[in-house]
């Protein structure tokens, strides 16, 4: 099976406040039939936006392509938030309790893959997912604010 790659970007606005996430998949390098979302996800702050983000991106993942592929599957997260992906890679400790159910959480949905491996990108390569977030924001319209 080819490398499956997640674009993911979370966010708050007034962190903590409104919060969206954008996912982005491409498949060795194209952009492919599993495609872009976005979600408005409530209140939250932006570290913890960008783990929800990672948490869709992996559920995502086995609910389209199956329980039997993913077992196989090797999936790539690419985040420009340094601290989301150090935490996840344990070169952070993780000092904001409320992002440890979430890290568990990934933690317990890697288990389902062949491979998955977090990946810090520049901002400049995380525009589209990040363009997600602020269009899904947007769409909730400024009483949020």
């Amino acid at each position: 099976m080819d490398k499956i790659i997640a674009y993911i970007d979370g966010g708050a606005r007034n962190n903590p406040g409104p919060a969206a996430i954008g996912v982005i998949f491409e498949k060795s390098g194209k952009e492919i039939g599993m495609g872009e979302y976005s979600k408005f996800i409530g209140q939250a702050t932006n570290n913890g936006a960008e783990y929800q983000a990672a948490i869709f991106a992996l559920k995502k993942i086995k609910q389209l392509i199956g329980r039997e592929k993913s077992k196989s599957a090797e999936v790539e997260i690419r985040s420009d938030s340094e601290l989301l992906i150090n935490q996840l890679k344990g070169r952070y400790k993780i000092k904001e309790k409320s992002l440890t159910p979430f890290f568990i959480e990934i933690w317990n949905l890697k288990q389902d893959f062949g491979k998955v491996k977090f990946v810090q990108v520049a901002r400049e390569e995380n525009k589209k997912a990040d363009r997600l977030v602020n269009k899904e924001l947007d769409a909730q319209g400024s009483s949020l604010f």
